[in-house]
This record gives C-alpha cells, structure tokens and sequence, in this order.
C-alpha cells in the first residue's frame, strides 16, 4: 500500500595512510550511514471543478509541509462511492468522501451491498456538503416537483452525488420512468447548463462551488429548492440528511435564501495503514488549517471541534491517539 523512497546519505570514507617515517599512522574512522525515510501518500479527491479538489489539494500542502517524513499527492477522482472503494482496496492512502457514502461502504449497504467496505476508517468529518439543484431563471423550475419530465442531470456514474439526487428525486415521485435522468460530473453539468442541454444539474459540494458559479458568469442560475415535506421524507429513511438555507447572494442572481438539503463531507483512510502515519496527517491538518482556508472558503467550516460530528465510521487509531491528546476523546 505505501509507497515508500529512500535517500541515503552516505559520507565519503576517508583513510589517512601517511607512511611518513616521522609520523603515526591515522585512521579516521568510517562516518556512520544515515537514512531518512519518505513515505508518499495519495489524497483522492473530485472532480477539479468541485470542493474536494482544492481541499484535497490544500491537505496535501500541509502533510507535505508539516508531518514529517510524508508526501502527499492529492489526485481528481470520480469522487465519494469511488473513493471508499480505492481506499477500501489499500489502492490509495486517504479519500475525501461524503459521510453517508462512508456508512454505506462500512456497513454494506446500497451500493456496496455486493462489497462491504470493512477496513475503511475514519480520520475527521469536514464540513456541510450542500446539495445544490442548479437551473437557469429562464426554466421557471421552482422546487424538486418542477423536475418531473425534465432533463436532470444526477452528478457521475457512482458517484456519492448520483446516489443523493436519486433519493431526493424519488422522494418527489421522480424517477428514470417519467424523467430524462443523466449521469454527468460538475463541469459535464456546468457546461450542459451554459449549452442549454440540460433542464437543472445536481452539485453536491461546499458553497459556493466554482461549477455553478461558472455558470452564473454567463447565465442567470436559479437554485431550485427542496421542500420541507421531502426533506421529512428523506430524513426518515437516510438519517445523515439536514436541511439548510444556501444564502442569497451566494451566486449573482440568486436573490433569496433557498431551503435545501446537505450531509456532511468527510476524511477516510485505511485501518491497514499505520497508526503514526495518520496521526501525522490528521494533526497536520489540523495545526495547519490556514492553508486550507487559503484554498475556499468551505475550510472555514473545518474544526477540530467539529472533528467528530455525524462520524459514520470507526476511527483509525492515528486519529484518535490525535483527537485524545486534544480532549476531544477519553
């Protein structure tokens, strides 16, 4: 599973052989070899147009930077369901992943009832992943109902955001029988929008996300709410849903607060993976979140307070010996 370098230092060896006749033979002695070790870890993300990515990429900075020993590499991917897969697999060290994602893939349910995820463990929860309906004010869709008989796209082929926009659909009576349901990521929604090819495209991501601000620079967006009755529905089914407000003003045109849903976006790893490595990793992100907030606003919601709120998973003991040395556990 790790990738791991060495670079040896290996200081000359010097013999002083004067033969002089009226001077001692020296012999400096062999100078010790000293080997540093670097262990290379890959952070999977999402699509570079959503919030994983410049998360992903600004966790890596500060691994790099500040745990000793690690380098971190922070890789677009097809993002949650994925993810618990790569990392469940021992094919990647860490994943960014929505927390109902997580719980499935431990348990073995929904997607991952044919490959229960075991091993997937959990090193911190993130910040709210809002889900967000995008249309064009010139749609006149107002909420979730408007979508049946529309072209909807529903985020990428097994992606975490693929797997909520069927529920929130199905919630309102929606389904692949009475509606045009496609499977695009981000910028594949972000670019049907601008083209007109899409009727709404779901964003499942911190806001605001650079996919739909992309396509208000250059369309009026609308964000299409979801009613207090689905989000009812959808909590007593899926108990990782809460509902909250995008803000108006969050992106040029959209005017007035909207009631939506969101679960939370979370950090996972490996249980095979050892307890130092992710104790290094889960502190320097911590101790370093200046670096994330430099990456989006998002990072701001990402506390060491909030660290295990809504974990759907086990911990891996790196995480908690980190978490416990905070208080945060017994």
């Amino acid at each position: 599973m790790k990738k791991i370098v060495a670079v040896l230092f290996l200081a000359a060896l010097i013999l002083g052989c004067a033969q002089q006749p009226s001077e001692e033979k020296t012999t400096t002695p062999a100078a010790t070899t000293t080997v540093a070790e670097v262990r290379e870890v890959t952070i999977l993300t999402g699509g570079s147009a959503g919030t994983y990515y410049p998360i992903g990429g600004a966790m890596a900075q500060a691994i790099t930077e500040f745990a000793p020993g690690i380098k971190a590499t922070a890789v677009t991917s097809g993002a949650s369901v994925v993810n618990a897969r790569k990392v469940g697999a021992g094919e990647a060290e860490f994943g960014l992943m929505q927390n109902d994602v997580a719980y499935y893939a431990y348990n073995g349910i929904e997607m991952f009832k044919d490959n229960k995820i075991d091993k997937l463990r959990g090193v911190a929860t993130l910040y709210p992943e809002i889900i967000q309906i995008v249309t064009l004010k010139e749609s006149g869709i107002k909420t979730v109902y408007d979508l049946k008989g529309k072209k909807v796209a529903v985020g990428a082929p097994g992606s975490g955001t693929a797997v909520d926009a069927l529920q929130i659909l199905n919630a309102a009576g929606i389904d692949e029988s009475n509606t045009d349901i496609r499977y695009l990521d981000f910028k594949e929604v972000a670019d049907a929008l601008k083209d007109r090819t899409i009727d709404a495209g779901f964003i499942v991501a911190g806001i605001p996300t650079s996919a739909v601000s992309d396509v208000a620079a250059v369309r009026e967006v609308a964000i299409v709410e979801v009613p207090d009755e689905i989000y009812q529905k959808l909590k007593e089914q899926y108990p990782f849903y809460t509902q909250v407000t995008i803000p108006a003003g969050t992106y040029p045109g959209v005017d007035e607060d909207v009631k939506t849903v969101a679960v939370l976006a979370m950090l996972a790893t490996n249980a095979d993976l050892p307890e130092d490595l992710v104790y290094e990793v889960t502190k320097a992100i911590f101790e370093h979140r200046d670096i994330l907030e430099a990456a989006h606003k998002r990072a701001a919601d990402i506390t060491l307070e909030t660290a295990l709120e809504g974990m759907p998973i086990p911990l891996h003991p790196g995480a908690e010996k980190y978490y416990k040395e905070k208080g945060l556990l017994q």
